[in-house]
């Protein structure tokens, strides 16, 4: 089987590109044809570690040098190209402005596209966010059978975003969304495709699972509002008069750190309360710690929470759209409270920090929910789709 994966920036360090990566590299174990595709390309190597076996390349290097110079001509030649970089260079044509990686995208890295696109016949395409599901729908035409995938709700998308994907996503083969009020909602705007849910997969399961006895709760992810570290951290401050010897290790980096270390000033919280950045170790981290804390406003299934579940740890989560629910049952694998319940997440999180057995008790469960989101498990819903969407 020859399986194609579109991303925008196959070089980075984001959980959309990690988690393509842990499908391409369980479907290239199981002896199929496998090739990633980078839309742009700004680093001379993965970020994430790509099987051997699956081809890596890139439609447009922005690496520094990477670009030939333009050769010297006559005044007229030499008018000629700078117009034609300036129109390179204007905005695309096809891709929403509301799409969160339009930015990425000019005139010259959109025409790449959809040549690329535009040059397919056979095998299966599986595209990895709205602008790249667009264009698939648009330009993949030469008889490639294209699967759009989600990692967002719907109502999360700006207007002209859902506006895009109500018009061109019936035109695709079939849509794989991770959650089922997802599946639902896109159901609801694309009926004449086929929409499946099927979960990202934990890139492993082999993981040293955490003791739950050290006083240590852990958040991670980008520092940006839709993670709701500024409502995590003023719950954490309604705990800490009860358990002072506790800490909470946030990771990632983000525009709102200097916002988030104003906030734990203001509320005295700089012996509790650490902004650790990024960090290549957050599987050591979280086997370090005995509690994850969930605090997003919205997400699409959220992997880093899946990846603390491999490590054996609860979870304190905000019930937001859309995920946690569909992974996590109130009472079995940690707690879900309402969204933006600051009171609630406090209260939530200070019972599990004050019972070490029941946070082992929803750590054991969390380890065994978190089997069904193995590469291997995930790699074998998506064979299925595949199989069911052949001639």
């Amino acid at each position: 089987m020859k399986i194609r994966y579109l991303l925008l920036h196959a070089y980075g360090m984001g959980g959309t590109i990690r988690t393509v990566f842990t499908q391409a590299n369980a479907m290239a174990a199981a002896g199929h044809e496998v090739h990633v595709v980078s839309v742009v390309r700004r680093a001379d190597r993965p970020y994430f570690t790509l099987d051997s076996r699956v081809r890596l390349s890139d439609l447009a290097d922005l690496r520094p040098g990477a670009r030939p110079a333009v050769a010297a001509g006559s005044p007229l030649a030499r008018l000629r190209a700078a117009r034609a970089a300036r129109i390179a260079a204007g905005p695309p044509r096809y891709v929403p402005r509301g799409e969160s990686g339009y930015g990425a995208f000019d005139r010259r890295i959109e025409e790449a596209v959809i040549s690329w696109l535009s040059g397919l016949g056979d095998g299966f395409l599986v595209t990895t966010r709205p602008a790249l599901n667009l264009l698939s729908a648009r330009f993949a035409t030469g008889g490639v059978t294209r699967v759009g995938q989600e990692h967002m709700n719907l109502s999360v998308h700006q207007p002209d975003v859902r506006a895009a994907i109500a018009e061109w996503y019936p035109r695709l083969d079939a849509i794989a969304v991770l959650t089922f009020r997802d599946r639902a909602d896109y159901r609801a705007v694309a009926r004449r495709t086929r929409v499946t849910r099927i979960p990202n997969a934990v890139h492993s399961l082999r993981q040293v699972p955490s003791t739950c006895a050290a006083k240590i709760a852990v958040a991670a992810g980008r520092l940006r509002p839709q993670k709701g570290f500024d409502l995590l951290i003023p719950a954490f401050k309604r705990v800490v008069s009860e358990f002072p010897d506790w800490q909470l290790r946030i990771f990632g980096t983000g525009d709102r750190q200097r916002q988030l270390r104003e906030l734990i000033e203001q509320h005295h919280l700089y012996n509790h309360v650490f902004l650790m950045g990024r960090t290549d170790r957050l599987d050591d981290e979280l086997a370090k710690a005995s509690l994850f804390v969930l605090s997003s406003r919205a997400e699409g299934l959220p992997m880093v929470m899946l990846e603390a579940m491999s490590h054996g740890l609860p979870v304190v989560s905000f019930d937001c759209p859309t995920g946690p629910a569909d992974v996590l049952t109130d009472g079995k694998e940690g707690l879900l409270v309402p969204p933006g319940d600051v009171d609630a997440l406090a209260a939530a999180m200070g019972k599990l920090m004050a019972d070490e057995g029941l946070r082992a008790q929803y750590g054991d469960a969390a380890l065994a929910t978190v089997q069904a989101y193995s590469p291997e498990a995930v790699r074998d819903r998506w064979l299925e789709l595949f199989r069911s969407l052949e001639p």
